[in-house]
C-alpha cells in the first residue's frame, strides 16, 4: 500500500476479516465441519483466518470448532500464547459507513472488529508471518489462539483451556496499554417477572453494551428513546437509552406504575448512583462499581432487565446480588445471575510484566495523540473493569491494544483506528514475539 509498511497481501487480509459478520449465534450443523456450537458466521471468521495461515506455512489446529490456533516457532519447543478473538458485538445504530466493510478514510481504518478483537489478532499475524517470512530464528513456540465466542460466554477459550496446550506465558491484546494486571468481577444480573406485561418495551442487544435505542409501547402511544453505545465497563461514556425512555414516558405524563419492572427501573435505577443499586460503596486499587442496565424486554412472556456489574477486585459479588435481590422483591420481581466472573489479580513485579512495560515505553511515542508527559503517567500497570480472556486462561495477562489517552472505541459505532496505529500494534507485536522468546 502506497505511504504504508502494510503490504497489499496484508491489507487485503484485514479487510476479508472485517468483512465476516462473526457474530455469535445458536448452534448450527455443517455438512462439512459437524456442530458449531456458536453458529455459522463465527466459524466463518475461524475458518477463513486458519486457511490463511496454514498456506502461509504455519501450523494450525482447531477443538470443537470452538477455538483453533496457528503457531510458528520450532516444535516441542516452550510455547508462547496470544489470545484474540474473532467474534464480534452486533453492529448496532449510528454508523456512518458500513460496519462490515473495512474503510480507509483520512488515515483512519473503520469497520466493527477493528479494536475489539479483530485488528489486533490480525496484527498478531501480521507479526508471526513477517517473522517467518524473514527467517528470524525464535527459541519458543508462538501460538495465536483464537475464540469465537468471546463476546458472549468465554466458553470458547474455557474449551482451550481445558482440552488444549497451556502456554507457559501468554497475552491478550483485547484491551488497553499498558500491562493490565487486574481485572474487576462480572456478573449479569436478571431482574423478571413471568407474568405477561401490561406494557411492549424492548432495548438493548448484548450485556455488555450500553444500549443505544428503546422503545416502548404504551396506552395506544409509541415511544422510541436514543442514547450513545459504549462498552459495558465504561457506561460513563456512553447515554443508556433504557434510561431515557424512563424520563420520555415521565415528561410524557404516562403512568406505568401497572409494570413492576418499569416502575423498579424508574425507581431504584435511574436516580440512583451505581453504588447506590448494587449497595457496593467502596473502591480499590481497581475502581469502583460500574453498572449497565443493558438489555429490556417486556411482552406477553413478562418483562425482564439484564444487568451487566463489573465490581472491585476486593469485594464479595454476592452481596451484590443480595442487595439488588432485596430491592427487586419489593416490586413482585426476582433476581438471577446469569452469568459470574471472578475478578482477576496478577502480581506487579512479574518478569514479564517488566518486559512487556519496556516494550510500551519505547513505542507509546509512535502512537497518534501522545504526549511527552504521558511517558509518566500511562506507564505503570493498570487495574480495569473489562474482562479479557486473562481470567480464563492460565498464564496469561492482556497487554494492549488500545492506547488510554484516545477514546474507547470497543463497541461504539464507527469502531475506527488509525492506520499508523494499526502499524505500530504490528510493531509491539513483533517485539513482544521476539522478547517473550527469549527471555
Amino acid at each position: 500500500m502506497e505511504n504504508s509498511s502494510l503490504s497489499e497481501q496484508e491489507f487485503s487480509f484485514l479487510k476479508k476479516l472485517i468483512s465476516i459478520e462473526s457474530t455469535g449465534s445458536s448452534p448450527e450443523v455443517d455438512g462439512k465441519y459437524g456442530t458449531l456450537p456458536y453458529g455459522s458466521r463465527a466459524f466463518s471468521a475461524l475458518k477463513f483466518f486458519l486457511e490463511n495461515a496454514e498456506k502461509d506455512g504455519m501450523r494450525v489446529g482447531t477443538i470443537e470448532n470452538r477455538v483453533g490456533w496457528c503457531e510458528i516457532g520450532p516444535e516441542n519447543a516452550e510455547l508462547i500464547g496470544i489470545v484474540c478473538h474473532l467474534d464480534v458485538v452486533p453492529a448496532g445504530d449510528g454508523w456512518t459507513t458500513s460496519p462490515f466493510e473495512l474503510t480507509l478514510k483520512d488515515g483512519i481504518l473503520s469497520g466493527r472488529g477493528i479494536v475489539d478483537d479483530k485488528g489486533p489478532a490480525a496484527a498478531s499475524y501480521i507479526a508471526m508471518k513477517r517473522l517467518l517470512d524473514s527467517g528470524f530464528e525464535l527459541t519458543k513456540r508462538i501460538r495465536l489462539i483464537l475464540g469465537t465466542d468471546e463476546e458472549r460466554t468465554c466458553s470458547c477459550v474455557e474449551t482451550y483451556a481445558a482440552k488444549g496446550e497451556i502456554p507457559s506465558f501468554s497475552i491478550t491484546p483485547d484491551a488497553e496499554f499498558p500491562v493490565i494486571y487486574a481485572e474487576k468481577g462480572i456478573m449479569n444480573i436478571k431482574i423478571s417477572d413471568d407474568a405477561p406485561s401490561s406494557v411492549i418495551a424492548a432495548g438493548g442487544s448484548a450485556a455488555n453494551m450500553v444500549p443505544a435505542k428503546s422503545s416502548c409501547r404504551i396506552n395506544g402511544k409509541e415511544y422510541v428513546a436514543t442514547g450513545k453505545t459504549a462498552h459495558a465497563s465504561k457506561p460513563d461514556l456512553g447515554v443508556n437509552a433504557i434510561f431515557e425512555m424512563i424520563k420520555l414516558l415521565d415528561k410524557a405524563g404516562e403512568d406505568y406504575s401497572s409494570s413492576p419492572l418499569l416502575s423498579f427501573i424508574a425507581n431504584e435505577l435511574v436516580p440512583k448512583t451505581a453504588a447506590e443499586y448494587t449497595g457496593c460503596d467502596i473502591k480499590d486499587e481497581s475502581g469502583s462499581v460500574t453498572a449497565n442496565p443493558s438489555i429490556l424486554k417486556c411482552g406477553e412472556d413478562g418483562e425482564s432487565l439484564i444487568i451487566d456489574i463489573r465490581c472491585p477486585v476486593s469485594y464479595q459479588m454476592d452481596s451484590i446480588t443480595s442487595f439488588i435481590a432485596m430491592k427487586a422483591a419489593n416490586y413482585g420481581l426476582s433476581a438471577e445471575i446469569t452469568n459470574q466472573m471472578s475478578p482477576l489479580y496478577k502480581a506487579k513485579d512479574l518478569p514479564e510484566i517488566s518486559v512487556l512495560t519496556d516494550i510500551w515505553k519505547e513505542n507509546m511515542p509512535s502512537y497518534t495523540g501522545y504526549r511527552p508527559e504521558y511517558l509518566e503517567k500511562y506507564t505503570e500497570p493498570i487495574a480495569i473493569g473489562g474482562g479479557t480472556y486473562a481470567r480464563h486462561m492460565p498464564n496469561t495477562i492482556a497487554f494492549g491494544i488500545q492506547t488510554p489517552w484516545q477514546e474507547d472505541q470497543c463497541h461504539q459505532a464507527n469502531e475506527s483506528r488509525a492506520l499508523t496505529d494499526f502499524e505500530t500494534d504490528i510493531k509491539v507485536m513483533t517485539e513482544a514475539i521476539k522478547a517473550l522468546s527469549a527471555s
